[in-house]
């Protein structure tokens, strides 16, 4: 179906697991991405094939447990932001999110989608293809780490009208573990310069001695997988570490959440096969006023 080039395999298993999620788990959701399912494209039946028939295994219901609860607490705080008057929302390494194609608070908040050319290409392709409409809040932003430096990341978004004189919301899920701690630094100085209160949701992975037995299984299985697929996994973060990572790119760590504390206790009580497990935390940091 399209000519212009593959999204990573992550960001194709990413959208295939929150699609699963409405389709094999229990109701109510965790988190519902409707559109989850047209972004997988030509490759919809064939990825969630795997969670239909196998869905109950732990590599594809921890993948489950992972994309809708890290999408849960980002967007439950970009609404709770929204409320406040911020207007802004970064997602760094964008791939196939589709906050903005969905209902809620998108058409109070401009959207900057910041990811490679080629994955860019791909989604507007499917988008069209699709006949999904693309608001006018949303900005695609092309950056291609591999070739340019990370602090040109502030003149890619302030030339898509980002204005960095206000507060913003930048979610940064999935991504950290591919990176190396010296290009991690490189786009936190980047976020730091912006306007005080904005606020940052990034995700990284715990080191092994960090995680549950779930968690050790899972990072095996996958480690190996993403590694042949030439997207290795390079950086593990206890929570101490990724707090002093923090301050010292001049950013103020906030909050700590495990896949456990972005629901309630009782959504948790469930008959499907989705459990948190010690795998990786969303730290929230803030932009301190200067």
């Amino acid at each position: 179906m399209m000519t212009t080039g593959q999204p990573s395999q992550t960001a194709l298993m990413s959208a295939a697991a929150r699609a699963a999620h409405l389709l094999v788990d229990d109701t109510p959701p965790i988190f519902a991405d409707t559109l989850a399912r047209t972004f997988l494209g030509e490759r919809a039946d064939e990825l969630l094939g795997y969670h239909r028939s196998y869905g109950e295994h732990p590599v594809l219901s921890g993948a489950r447990t992972t994309a809708v609860t890290r999408s849960r607490y980002t967007e439950d705080r970009l609404a709770e932001l929204a409320g406040r008057g911020i207007d802004q929302y970064v997602i760094l390494g964008a791939g196939l999110d589709s906050f903005a194609y969905r209902s809620g608070p998108a058409d109070r908040v401009r959207v900057f989608e910041v990811d490679k050319p080629a994955t860019q290409r791909w989604k507007r392709a499917l988008l069209a293809e699709t006949g999904t409409t693309v608001p006018p809040p949303v900005v695609f932003v092309p950056v291609d780490f591999e070739k340019e430096s990370a602090p040109s990341l502030a003149d890619h978004l302030a030339r898509a009208g980002f204005d960095p004189a206000r507060p913003a919301l930048v979610g940064w899920l999935g991504v950290t573990m591919y990176l190396t701690p010296e290009a991690i630094g490189q786009t936190l100085d980047v976020i730091s310069g912006f306007a005080p209160g904005t606020e940052l949701i990034v995700e990284h992975l715990l080191p092994a001695e960090d995680r549950d037995e779930a968690g050790r299984s899972y990072a095996e299985l996958v480690m190996a997988a993403a590694a042949e697929q030439g997207e290795p996994w390079r950086t593990f973060l206890g929570v101490e570490q990724m707090e002093a990572l923090l301050r010292e790119h001049r950013l103020l760590p906030v909050e700590f959440a495990r896949q456990r504390d972005t629901v309630g206790p009782a959504e948790w009580e469930r008959t499907d096969t989705l459990r948190p497990f010690e795998l990786s935390v969303l730290a929230r940091a803030s932009v301190p006023a200067r």
